[in-house]
């Protein structure tokens, strides 16, 4: 997986507003100092993607600085937590199996410390490469760059750690619903249908997905809770099909849990007129 997308992050300081530049010139690995804590990234949630909508998970972690630097001048250092796949150098060196942040804000607590919260920022069009294998459906990691900043802005130190904390990424999934006949007679047989698809990050389209359990759920007309009533198993095609009695009037459903590499998914209810 290849990145097509490395920007600028924006970090704005309450009482102090500072721009930070990720592309900075090399400069020899040495402890900053800085710490970085408390990384959640999605609320501590799988990150599901799909073919084309740009997907951008929260973020939030704190920060500590190191003698001799202050949140009132945000120049002098920097703090990117990113998601990373296999050697966390090249990750960060050459945007490979890498996904930075789109943005964040920092507000100070103290002339030390601050909390930081954004997002990080995921693009599957074709043209960005940010999920581009069906493999990156898979468990990532977490890494921090961090950057110390002389005076005058040359950079001074950096130096990138990894985190025991991981994040899942999902191919996004997607269910269809029809139930008939339109109207149904009371004690006569209701077929409901449906698809199962899911994103293909090689093809950018969505491709059946079969041997799946689905659920089909039913809320009767005037109740808010949907009830599951049947399970299903998806065809070679993605395809779902099954009879139920009518008895009254209300929505149906297909439901899909997902899985380790697939994100859950509910179709649009159908509703069906009992007489």
């Amino acid at each position: 997986m290849k990145t097509g997308r490395r920007t600028a992050t924006v970090v704005t300081f309450v009482g102090a507003l500072g721009l930070s530049v990720l592309n900075a010139p090399a400069a020899q690995a040495a402890d900053t100092g800085i710490t970085v804590s408390g990384i959640v990234i999605n609320n501590g949630k799988p990150i599901v993607v799909g073919t084309s909508k740009v997907v951008e998970p929260p973020l939030r972690f704190n920060i500590a600085l190191p003698s001799g630097y202050s949140t009132a001048n945000p120049f002098r250092y920097e703090a990117e937590p990113f998601l990373y796949r296999g050697s966390i150098s090249t990750a960060a060196k050459t945007g490979e199996n890498y996904i930075g942040p789109g943005g964040y804000t920092c507000y100070e607590t103290d002339a030390k410390h601050a909390r930081c919260e954004g997002n990080l920022y995921i693009d599957p069009d074709r043209t960005q490469d940010h999920v581009d294998s069906n493999s990156d459906a898979t468990t990532w990691k977490v890494g921090v760059t961090l950057r110390l900043f002389k005076a005058d802005g040359g950079l001074k130190t950096e130096e990138r750690e990894t985190r025991s904390t991981t994040v899942q990424f999902r191919r996004a999934a997607k269910l269809t619903t029809n139930a008939s006949p339109e109207p149904v007679t009371k004690g006569k047989p209701i077929t409901v249908t449906g698809k199962l698809t899911r994103a293909n990050w090689s093809t950018k389209k969505y491709g059946t997905y079969s041997g799946r359990t689905v659920g089909l759920q039913f809320r009767a007309k005037g109740t808010d809770t949907f009830k599951t009533i049947k399970k299903a198993t998806t065809s070679s095609t993605g395809g779902l099909k099954t009879t139920v009695t009518a008895s009254v009037d209300g929505y149906y459903r297909w439901v899909y849990n997902g899985n380790t590499t697939t994100g859950a998914t509910t179709s649009t209810a159908d509703y069906i007129d009992v007489r």
